[in-house]
């Protein structure tokens, strides 16, 4: 490789991570808020059982839909860092070589898994304008609508992780946050 396509590769590296990072800061922004909104829900749900008298009965179906959305979004960045659950036994063994294969595997595998639900699951949220929710009376699509944004995000977020580890900084799985 000359020094020229070394630069390229390097620089197509560095934008892919810059780019992942940002992905990834402006999903954890959107969890935490979610999660504060989840945590507060849930509060006012015992609150109303246990400890005051009052009707509201929506904050178990709001709790449910939420932390769905929490734990499908919180996915692209368990990606992007590469902290997502792996057994490392096998790939320490491997030569750098090798593991930058095996990620490449493992990526292609995930992309095509996160692009075949990406693609089926506007059928789900097709369906889902003709039933509502329990309590809210809202198309269970607005709720579903997560699967393909969730999806779409991950599918991303694997691009840029591949593009980042295969042209240059490559991010070791299990590494702790401060080797990124």
């Amino acid at each position: 490789m000359s020094d020229k396509d070394k630069m390229s590769a390097d620089r197509l590296a560095a934008l892919a991570g810059q780019a992942s990072n940002y992905l990834a800061k402006a999903t954890e922004r959107v969890v935490v808020v979610l999660m504060a909104v989840l945590v507060l829900m849930v509060w006012l749900g015992i609150m109303v059982r246990y400890f005051v008298d009052l009707p509201i009965t929506f904050t178990e179906e709001a709790s449910r839909y939420l932390m769905i959305w929490v734990a499908l979004l919180a996915v692209s960045i368990g990606i992007s860092k590469r902290s997502h659950i792996g057994v490392l036994t096998v790939f320490d063994m491997m030569g750098r070589r090798m593991q930058r294969l095996m990620l490449l595997t493992i990526d292609i595998t995930a992309f095509s898994l996160f692009a075949f639900l990406f693609f089926y699951s506007f059928g789900m949220v097709e369906k889902g304008w003709s039933r509502v929710t329990m309590i809210y009376f809202i198309p269970k699509s607005i709720p579903f609508m997560i699967v393909p944004v969730a999806t779409a995000l991950a599918a991303v977020q694997i691009v840029l992780s591949a593009m980042r580890d295969q042209f240059g900084g490559f991010v070791e799985p299990g590494a702790s946050q401060s080797d990124i």
